[in-house]
């Protein structure tokens, strides 16, 4: 789809106030050095975001000589975002003013039996009570919200969360109603989320081709080109792990045989260890991978085992989504990347190369996310930024000579 001139107006905002968040103050000079903007378009755009009270001048800089130059920087003194990490366990909010800091955070701990959406609701309303309490008369600029699954992000609608059996949830309007903030509400489920976290504040800043590959659970790959988030036609784009590397394997809870996600999603990891060891099937699924990657530490046979078959597969996931996006950067996330990545991502990486073509292995850089920060959250509060942002077609709609 051939870009309109308000597209390209926006990528241009969101870079700016990318550059703006990472190294604020900064003046107009130096954001056109580092966006290769002109320093005329980041002037008009850096005046209609001083309109819409996201960036602030914070002071003047000595020019050498010249006329002193304006600082930048976000207005942490404005509105607020709200992201929300709905999990099958949890619900969790954090607050971020306009610099993307942490502002407040409240944590609802969910059963498994409450997975109706009334339920599910009920625990946002119930934490963004806490956070509205707090916030005083603080503006909320939008809320941005991830649930797992496939998600309508035009309509609002949950289409299929297959642990919860959902289908066609209207969740937007379903929380609009409860909630009552008068605010836009933003859904998408927590591949997209992590990656726009990534685009604004992870190692996916300034990447041309990015995919932030999810190890959890389910398995899937958020993309990014050219700083945007790829979404695809209807908003499927980076189910990866629901493509087939084994049309006679294992079923997935997809419904089809031989998914990458059969493979290496955590239920499919615990099912390797269990065939070895009866550990696997010890406590939750987070505390039985937790014993695998100690297993693993201490050298036992059945863990070191269960590695490298999972590892075998996942080289040769990984390797079809080099092969077929040929990304700059590939960052590994999800809470299993945190708990066995350590054993995992070495091992497979040894055996990427009997999968990948040369040519585009040689192209990626591959690494673990380094962010202490929860990235669903931050992602969606950066959604609801974003639509946010979308305002400049109003604010600054006037004409410029």
């Amino acid at each position: 789809m051939k870009s309109t001139s308000r597209d390209i107006r926006l990528r241009n905002c969101f870079a700016v106030l990318r550059h703006l968040i990472a190294d604020a103050p900064t003046s107009r000079q130096i954001l056109a050095r580092e966006t290769d903007l002109s320093v005329a378009t980041v002037s008009n755009l850096v005046t209609d975001l001083i309109e819409l009270g996201v960036v602030v001048e914070v002071g003047r800089e000595d020019s050498g000589g010249g006329r002193p130059r304006a600082l930048l920087a976000p207005n942490a003194g404005g509105g607020v975002m709200i992201g929300v990490d709905v999990a099958e366990t949890y619900v969790y909010l954090e607050v971020y003013d306009l610099t993307l800091a942490v502002v407040d955070r409240v944590e609802e701990r969910m059963e498994p039996s409450e997975n109706a959406p009334e339920q599910v609701i009920g625990h946002i309303v119930s934490a963004m009570d806490q956070i509205r309490e707090r916030l005083g008369d603080r503006a909320i600029l939008g809320l941005g919200v991830s649930l797992p699954g496939q998600v309508d992000v035009t309509w609002g609608v949950s289409g299929f969360a297959p642990n919860w059996n959902w289908h066609d949830v209207p969740f937007r309007k379903l929380l609009d109603d409860r909630l009552q903030l008068g605010v836009p509400i933003y859904l998408d489920n927590p591949l997209k989320t992590i990656t726009v976290g990534e685009l604004w504040f992870g190692d996916g800043r300034g990447v041309d081709r990015l995919a932030v590959l999810i190890l959890g659970t389910g398995v899937g790959a958020g993309l990014a080109f050219g700083g945007q988030l790829y979404r695809g036609a209807t908003n499927s784009a980076g189910e990866w792990g629901h493509t087939t590397i084994n049309p006679a394997g294992p079923q997935c809870r997809c419904g089809a045989k031989g998914c990458i996600e059969a493979y290496v999603g955590a239920p499919a990891i615990l099912w390797h260890w269990g065939q070895l060891d009866p550990r696997a099937a010890l406590g939750s699924q987070t505390e039985a991978m937790a014993a695998l990657a100690a297993a693993w530490e201490a050298g036992e046979t059945t863990a070191v085992r269960t590695v490298e078959t999972v590892a075998e597969y996942l080289a040769a996931g990984v390797a079809n989504l080099l092969n077929l996006f040929n990304p700059d950067l590939v960052v590994f996330d999800g809470w299993v990347t945190s708990v066995l990545g350590d054993a995992l991502v070495p091992e497979f990486q040894r055996r990427l190369a009997d999968h990948a073509m040369e040519a585009p292995l040689k192209a990626a850089r591959l690494k673990r996310n380094g962010q202490d920060r929860n990235m669903v959250a931050l992602g969606a509060a950066a959604l609801a930024l974003e639509g946010h942002l979308n305002r400049l077609n109003t604010v600054g709609s006037r004409s410029r000579r």
